[in-house]
């Protein structure tokens, strides 16, 4: 049986399509509910890991701090 290294790369997706998206939906908006934030990566086809987070999150609208916070990242 092999090995299993100690180091797997889980997290290696690249967050900037989802930054870029959170710019363009907040540009002017104070809070998005999760629902529409959602539909909106969707739309945009962003990478399956990156919908999975979103869809992740709790019900309810969100700043945009919030929701980096939440993912785990930042945006603009």
């Amino acid at each position: 049986m092999a090995a299993v290294p100690d180091e797997i790369e889980v997290e290696a997706v690249d967050t900037r399509p989802l930054e870029e998206l959170l710019d363009e939906l907040y540009h002017g908006q104070e809070r998005i509910s999760q629902v529409d934030i959602y539909r909106r990566a969707l739309a945009a086809e962003l990478p399956a890991q990156l919908l999975a987070r979103l869809n992740a999150l709790p019900q309810g609208e969100y700043a945009v701090d919030e929701v980096t916070d939440l993912l785990g990242g930042s945006a603009g």
